[in-house]
C-alpha cells in the first residue's frame, strides 16, 4: 500500500550527510575560534583571574554550540568534538599549567666579589602586571662579556615568559619600545643570569622586563643604574 511517504534509502541518507570538506572546515573553525579567542581574551583581560574566567566562558559557549550542531547532524560529533578536545588540551598544556606551576632555579651568578667583575648598575624589580621582587644587575665579567643577573628574584608563574632589554619601562604605564631578546625566563623564582649580546647599548636598552609573549604584557621590570 502506498502510504505517501518516500522510502529512505542508503543513497538518500548519504545525500543528507554533511560533506566531508564541510566537516573538516567546521573542525578547523573550532580550533581557530578557541585559539584566537584565548589569546585575544588573555590580552584584553585586566588580570589572570579575569583571563581564566573569560576563557572558560569561551570554551563553554563553543562546547554548547558543538553539542547543538552534533544533535542536529550526528556526523559532526566526531570532527567537532575532537577539535574541541584537542584545543582544550593544548590550552591547558601551553597556558593553564604554566600559570600554575612555579619553577625555581639556583644559578651561580656573577657578583661584585667575582674576580674581574665590574658592576654597571642595579635596581629592584617592580610590579607591572604581576607582583615581583629581587634585584636586576648589569655586570661586566672578567672576559669582557656583560650579563644581567637576577638575585632574590620571584614573580608569578606564567606562559611564554621571556627576558627583554627594553628602551621604555613598562612600569611607567607605557609599552616597552624597542627590545633585545635575552631568551626565555629560566624560572619565576631564584638566582639566574642572562648574557647580553656584544655591542648592546645599555644606556638605550636600559630596562630589564620579564615579558609574557602569549598575552603581550610585562610581569615585572627593573632599570639598573
Amino acid at each position: 500500500m502506498d502510504t505517501g511517504t518516500a522510502a529512505t534509502t542508503p543513497a538518500t541518507q548519504e545525500a543528507r550527510r554533511t560533506p566531508w570538506w564541510l566537516r573538516l572546515l567546521g573542525a578547523v573553525g573550532v580550533v581557530v575560534v578557541l585559539a584566537v579567542g584565548t589569546l585575544v581574551l588573555g590580552r584584553l583581560a585586566p588580570n589572570d583571574t579575569a583571563a581564566l574566567v573569560l576563557t572558560a566562558l569561551l570554551f563553554g559557549a563553543v562546547l554548547v554550540l558543538v553539542a547543538v550542531l552534533a544533535l542536529r547532524r550526528r556526523e559532526l560529533l566526531v570532527p567537532l568534538g575532537a577539535a574541541f578536545a584537542l584545543s582544550a588540551l593544548a590550552v591547558t598544556v601551553l597556558v593553564g599549567i604554566p600559570m600554575l606551576r612555579s619553577t625555581t632555579v639556583s644559578e651561580q651568578v656573577v657578583t661584585a666579589a667575582s674576580p674581574g667583575a665590574t658592576i654597571l648598575g642595579s635596581a629592584p624589580f617592580v610590579e607591572v602586571a604581576h607582583a615581583g621582587e629581587g634585584t636586576a644587575t648589569f655586570v661586566t665579567r672578567e672576559d669582557g662579556t656583560t650579563v644581567v643577573t637576577f638575585t632574590g628574584f620571584s614573580t608569578d608563574p606564567g606562559p611564554d615568559l621571556f627576558v627583554y632589554l627594553t628602551t621604555e619601562d613598562p612600569a611607567a604605564g607605557g609599552g616597552i619600545g624597542e627590545y633585545v631578546d635575552l631568551g626565555r625566563l629560566k624560572g619565576n623564582k631564584g638566582d639566574q643570569q642572562y648574557v647580553i649580546p656584544a655591542g648592546t647599548d645599555l644606556s638605550r636598552y636600559a630596562t630589564v622586563a620579564v615579558w609574557c609573549r602569549a598575552f603581550d604584557v610585562a610581569f615585572v621590570s627593573a632599570t639598573p643604574a
